[in-house]
């Protein structure tokens, strides 16, 4: 009989053999000291200026979430994640302490009677700026607190808990006199319980008929168990709270979806889901019935019975058939407005007519008015007064878009052309109309004193980068007129304006070694802006830092831009190439030139997010950060249908310039990226030779799993065949001879990358004998969220980092 081994030797002996797989240390490791700091960096508050924009709420933040925190219990039912403890959507990020702050004056007074464990999720300011309602995530459910902004003092108004699954579970109704709630009406105790023992398979069958867009969504519904206590879950009791924390509910309880209270505070809109539930698509794409109710809880009508929709027409450009989008219009006392198209949701119909705009007003008695028929589909809508309205429609094939001016109260007005654009063309944006809160206590645009005038708001791209803008657009002329505009060494933008005429604004104001803080800016006068924040640099040990938007052409001419760092005191002359890391996400363009447009500003803080390359700094790397890898397909033709040209050919380009300038040594440059940007590190590794390593992380690497489209890319598997194939990474992995790292959150919720994507690519290049590590973070979502998860991510792109990179050889010739 053959002699056993012990497993200890076995393991051993395996982790000696080249090319085995090794099993690693399970624990949580630390990464270097100079990035730990970076990962328990002070983060700085949260901005929230009051309606009135003479006081500003300042939200103090935790500190990031421990694994603890972040592996609570968690239902995954139709695509939500709840926290079945507190009946709300899960979270980990709250505020720890509120202080008010004088616009004024500059004069800051913390809030009292906070508990000592804060956790404060959501806030709504009144209309009036008298209070400020926020929950609070107490030991056994959201609790509903009212802040007296006068007093400076917060207490907990009711007793009852909120249901917070589909939405903040609480908002204002009717400006500044009581609010809107969702409670939570019943017993935790009772959520039904699903049986060990099935009562039979869990089955789907389809019937056939047109083809259609389904994408690969996460956390599907799996069993009637899981449809029923979806059920209870969303079991909410509508009420009514003043703020004397006097509650009245309004109706029986109910599965609602959506909840809005008319503007004038006397009726509600609401969604009720209906059965049946499905196992294909999200909660937002089953049955529901849109109805009115009185705040007596009477219904007053039902609007629309929405069918189910687990079939939608193919294309990025396809909605539903049949109304959607219900709300009312903010400049309005009770009128419901929707959006309905006409060419049954399929982009790939004839038809002149797309989308139609729809409102009707309370008491809901006359039938609907007809107020804009476009060609395309109605993406946004600003209200304003009766004569004054903004819709915008647009394409997405074509990257086509134009704003109307309709007149609300007067239908039959034929619609005003604002402006017509291609919206990836960022150099002709115009920029956002501001708006400001009627009697109601409702956005609205904000007008000059003769009301024929808008003030817009942009990012103002150019070839030097962003430039932030303030306009005065005059309705009738069409005429722009400057107000005002950041200037270098800063990257300033409006916040908000504090007069109808754009004279004196609050504005955030950054530079490179300055992190944002804000600003009292008076246009007329124009004297120096006043400080109203003095926030401290969150990490000091990268003042110094050098940064400089470069731009440069790849082979067939298209320009390309990305922002390079270089570390403190580093002078490429002097101290000679350094070894790099390149983080990068492609994009989509119907233009080589829009394509080529600069993006960002290079008067930007230096902000150092922990899932970007900037941390690497810290280490000595340079990095070049955001290297445009533009997908261009003109005219008729599709991007993807050439990527993996254009894509090697802008890294290609990247790569050459960083060497020509001296600040990357050609045979030590990593690249990586997320999400779509660890698919391209992927196909980087498998079809160039270009860099010595790969970071990937919560990657999709094979695109037969995701066979009705991805991204950007609207064609199914079946119409595209040769280009899923060939974008694949997976397919390819015998080419990927360069280490690769590969990160995944094990509860990645993200359509399309599931963990299984990181896994079966880590299989592949196993048994192939390429160099990769998989690393698999426990309770993690697509992004990662808990200190140990970041801690752990950091150390782990630091070793590989300094094992492939770092330390790697000059190729041979000719490799």
């Amino acid at each position: 009989m053959q002699r056993s081994t012990p497993i200890s030797l076995a393991l051993l002996c395996a982790a000696l053999l080249p090319g085995s797989m090794v099993l690693a240390d399970t624990h949580y490791q630390t990464p270097p000291a100079e990035l730990q700091a970076l990962v328990d960096a002070p983060r700085g508050p949260l901005f929230n200026l009051g309606p009135k924009r003479s006081t500003a709420l300042l939200v103090g933040m935790a500190a990031l979430p421990s694994i603890s925190a972040v592996a609570q219990p968690e239902l995954r039912l139709a695509g939500l994640r709840i926290n079945p403890r507190m009946r709300a959507a899960s979270r980990f990020d709250f505020g720890n302490g509120l202080s008010l702050l004088d616009v004024g004056t500059g004069q800051q007074r913390p809030v009292q009677g906070l508990p000592a464990d804060p956790r404060i999720a959501d806030i709504a300011w009144s209309s009036d700026e008298r209070w400020v309602a926020f929950s609070r995530w107490g030991d056994n459910g959201v609790e509903l607190w009212l802040l007296d902004v006068a007093q400076g003092q917060a207490r907990r108004l009711i007793r009852e808990h909120l249901n917070a699954i589909a939405g903040n579970g609480f908002g204002w109704l009717g400006g500044n006199k009581q609010l809107l709630v969702r409670l939570a009406p019943q017993d935790p105790a009772a959520a039904p319980v699903a049986s060990s023992v099935p009562a039979g398979p869990n089955t789907q069958q389809t019937a056939g008929g047109q083809t259609s867009q389904t994408r690969t969504y996460a956390d599907m519904l799996k069993n009637p168990a899981d449809a029923a206590q979806l059920e209870w879950q969303l079991q909410t009791q509508i009420a009514l709270v003043g703020t004397d924390g006097k509650l009245s509910r309004v109706g029986k309880p109910a599965t609602v979806i959506g909840l809005q209270g008319s503007p004038d505070g006397k009726y509600l809109l609401l969604g009720v889901l209906r059965q049946p539930y499905s196992y294909l698509v999200p909660v937002s794409r089953f049955p529901r019935a849109t109805q009115v109710w009185d705040t007596q809880g009477k219904l007053i009508r039902t609007l629309a019975e929405q069918p189910l929709l687990e079939r939608l027409p193919s294309g990025n450009d396809a909605v539903q058939p049949g109304p959607r989008d219900f709300a009312w219009r903010d400049d309005a006392p009770a009128t419901v407005h929707w959006t309905e198209a006409q060419d049954g949701g399929d982009p790939n119909r004839e038809a002149k007519v797309r989308d139609t705009l729809f409102q009707q007003a309370a008491p809901f008695d006359q039938p609907a008015t007809r107020l804009l028929d476009v060609a395309a589909r109605v993406e946004d809508i600003s209200w304003g007064r009766d004569d004054l309205a903004l819709v915008t429609e647009g394409w997405w094939k074509t990257r086509d878009t134009r704003t109307w001016r309709i007149q609300p109260g007067k239908p039959a007005t034929a619609a005003e052309l604002i402006v017509s654009r291609k919206s990836e063309d960022r150099y002709s944006a115009p920029g956002t109309p501001l708006t400001r809160l009627n009697g109601y206590g409702r956005p609205v645009l904000q007008t000059g004193k003769d009301g024929n005038t808008l003030l817009l708001a942009g990012e103002g791209a150019s070839p030097e980068g962003d430039r932030p803008f303030l306009d005065r657009f005059h309705l009738d002329s069409k005429r722009t007129e400057r107000l005002w505009r950041s200037e270098a060494p800063y990257y300033e933008r409006t916040v908000a304006v504090l007069d109808d005429e754009g004279q004196r604004l609050v504005t955030s104001r950054e530079a490179v070694d300055e992190r944002p803080n804000y600003y009292l800016r008076d246009l007329v006068r124009r004297i120096a802006p006043r400080a109203l924040t003095q926030f401290p640099h969150p990490y000091p040990q990268f003042k110094g830092m050098q940064k400089e938007l470069i731009r440069y052409k790849r082979a067939d001419g298209v320009e390309l831009t990305a922002t390079l760092y270089l570390p403190a005191g580093y002078d490429p002359k002097r101290d000679g190439p350094r070894p790099m890391l390149m983080w990068a996400y492609p994009q989509e363009f119907k233009s080589a030139k829009a394509a080529s447009q600069v993006t960002d500003s290079p008067y930007r803080f230096n902000r150092i997010s922990l899932g970007g390359p900037l941390v690497m700094l810290a280490r000595g790397y340079t990095v070049l950060d955001d290297p445009a890898m533009p997908i261009i397909g003109e005219g008729d033709k599709e991007p993807n249908d050439s990527y993996l040209q254009q894509l090697t050919q802008s890294a290609q380009a990247a790569v050459d310039e960083v060497v020509k300038r001296g600040v990357a040594d050609r045979d030590r440059i990593a690249v990586g990226g997320h999400s779509y940007g660890a698919f391209m590190t992927a196909n980087l590794l498998a079809h160039t030779r270009l860099f010595r390593a790969g970071i990937a992380r919560s990657g999709a690497y094979n695109r037969t799993l995701t066979p009705f489209g991805f991204q950007a890319e609207d064609r199914n598997f079946w119409q595209a065949q040769g280009v899923y194939q060939t974008m694949s990474p997976f397919n390819h992995a015998d080419k990927i001879k360069d280490a690769l790292l590969i990160i995944h959150g094990e509860v990645d919720n993200n359509p399309g990358t599931f963990p299984i994507q990181s896994e079966r690519l880590y299989q592949a290049l196993q048994g192939l004998g390429g160099t990769a590590r998989l690393v698999m973070l426990p309770h993690e979502s697509h992004g990662y969220r808990a200190r140990e998860s970041l801690m752990h991510m950091l150390w782990e792109q630091d070793r590989w980092l300094e094992t492939y990179v770092t330390q790697a050889k000059p190729r041979a010739a000719g490799k």
